[in-house]
């Protein structure tokens, strides 16, 4: 009970280590896509970022850039795989420049940052930080207004004559440099002053002969307040799903090593019983063994008086002056005594220690011995007893195989009714090992007792004692053979032994 108890405890643990182990796991993969798609967003925020450094160092000219420039740069950093498309929203939401893919940015966005993840992509938007402008002025800066080249021209079309933005009104040469809001040298050289500002003015004001509204509505319509920009999850799926074979071999090592430590357990315990039964079985075999020497001396001391008695019983059915039924009294003494002394006797041999001395011996010689020995039994009951079989040499004790042969031929003479048939076969099994049969046409065996008949003191006959099958089992297993009870069509039963070892020399 202790030891069912302390298993089903070992199985508990293990199986709450592997769960353990299993949840550890989950959590770090999570953990991992996490970090990885928390990496994505800080990439994402870099971009913002950086563009708008960009944006902030770049505007010129009121804050005026050019369109088809911004897009040129903007489509060199969308990349396959990574950054499948970025745009430029206003206000309202709509796109004021783009590149690249937009899936997923169709619907409208408001005025915070959001994140939307899709299958293959995930969708960023940033609002535009440019912090101030970039003189000690405490004033925030307007936002950058994208124009088209023509659309830049459309609304310098009301500024004054005579300013330098004039001279380029209709011309190509128009430098893309200044409309792109990089630094001019002009507009830094002394004698000219940035557009439109004048003292106590902001850096960026609108342009001269806009008015205030038409330059509200440009803001509103062109001027960039947020990056919308699309990044691939490539990186995040591949991160995801290295990490999850990871996890998987390290559960499945985990699921390997706590059934290995069960199996072992579970061998470990099978061994422990094992040896706890071999101990208490060599223990009892030991009491047995003294016992059975106890119980043979005890049986070798009980049949000295039973001589005694069975002599003067003897001695008084012999007197003459003995009444008859004094004589008939005193032979049924003999007989009764004779019967406890074979019993007696059978028991002593079968008590007695079986040490096997082998020897080469001719089977064939030792078989029609025995036979010739018990001759007269046969002659008696009229059963006539055959021999069959290749001349070969066993190795065997002499002693002990004629006393095998000897019970299973009593046997099977006293098994077969007046008139049967024994038949002795022996005969080579293989190279190294023959067989020997003792088949009769007696009753037979029933099926249900043909494994206890080998067992001490069980009989299917009257007058047995229910030892001689049974000290030849002892004899039998000392030599290393195996012996058993089969059928014998369509009659009778038959004992065979089989692995008698060959002699090399026969």
């Amino acid at each position: 009970m202790e030891l069912n108890h302390r298993r089903t405890l070992i199985y508990g643990l293990l199986l709450l280590a592997w769960v353990l182990v299993l949840g550890w796991q989950t959590a770090e993969h999570f953990r991992v896509e996490r970090a990885a798609r928390t990496a994505l967003i800080e990439r994402a925020k870099d971009i913002s970022t950086t563009l708008g450094i960009v944006l902030r160092a770049q505007r010129r000219f009121g804050g005026v850039i050019s369109r088809e420039r911004l897009e040129s740069a903007l489509t060199d950093l969308v990349k396959p795989g990574d950054l499948a498309g970025i745009a430029l929203l206003n206000t309202n939401g709509n796109v004021v420049a783009s590149a690249g893919s937009l899936i997923g940015s169709d619907s409208k966005f408001g005025d915070s940052p959001i994140t939307r993840w899709d299958a293959q992509t995930v969708t960023v938007m940033n609002l535009v930080d440019l912090g101030t402008n970039v003189t000690h002025d405490i004033e925030p800066a307007s936002p950058p207004i994208v124009l088209r080249r023509e659309e830049f021209f459309h609304s310098a079309e009301t500024n004054r004559p005579g300013d330098r933005f004039s001279q380029w009104r209709s011309r190509e040469e128009f430098p893309t440099n200044e409309v792109a809001g990089l630094t001019n040298a002009g507009a830094e050289a002394p004698g000219n002053r940035p557009w439109g500002r004048g003292p106590g003015r902001p850096r960026f004001a609108r342009p001269p002969g806009m008015g205030e509204d038409e330059y509200k509505a440009l803001l509103q319509k062109q001027g960039v307040r947020s990056f919308l920009i699309v990044l691939s999850t490539q990186a995040v799926r591949s991160a995801s799903s290295q990490d999850l074979w990871l996890r998987f071999v390290i559960i499945l090592l985990a699921t390997v090593s706590v059934l290995g430590t069960g199996f072992s357990w579970r061998n470990f315990t099978k061994s422990a019983d094992l040896q706890l039964r071999l101990v208490r079985a060599s223990e009892l075999t030991t009491h047995l063994k003294g016992m059975n020497v106890a119980a043979a001396g005890l049986a070798h001391e009980t049949r000295n008086p039973l001589n005694i008695i069975r002599g003067l019983a003897q001695m008084i059915s012999k007197q003459p002056d003995a009444p008859p039924t004094i004589r008939e009294k005193s032979r049924a003494i003999v007989d009764e005594t004779d019967k406890v002394t074979v019993q007696l006797n059978e028991f002593i041999n079968y008590s007695r220690p079986r040490e096997v001395r082998r020897s080469d011996l001719a089977l064939n010689s030792v078989i029609k011995e025995v036979v010739q020995a018990l001759g007269y039994d046969a002659e008696e009951k009229k059963v006539q007893v055959e021999f069959h079989g290749a001349a070969f040499a066993i190795e065997a004790d002499e002693q002990l195989l004629r006393q095998a042969l000897f019970n299973l031929l009593l046997n099977a003479i006293q098994a077969v009714d007046a008139g049967g048939t024994i038949q002795v076969v022996a005969d080579r099994q293989s190279a190294t090992e023959g067989f020997l049969e003792i088949r009769d046409n007696g009753p037979g065996v029933p099926p249900e007792s043909r494994s206890e008949v080998f067992k001490p003191y069980f009989t299917t006959q009257t007058h047995g004692t229910g030892l001689g099958l049974a000290v030849v089992q002892q004899i039998v297993l000392a030599h290393g053979w195996d012996v058993q009870c089969l059928p014998n069509e369509p009659r009778g039963a038959i004992f065979r032994i089989d692995h008698l070892k060959l002699a090399a020399h026969p």
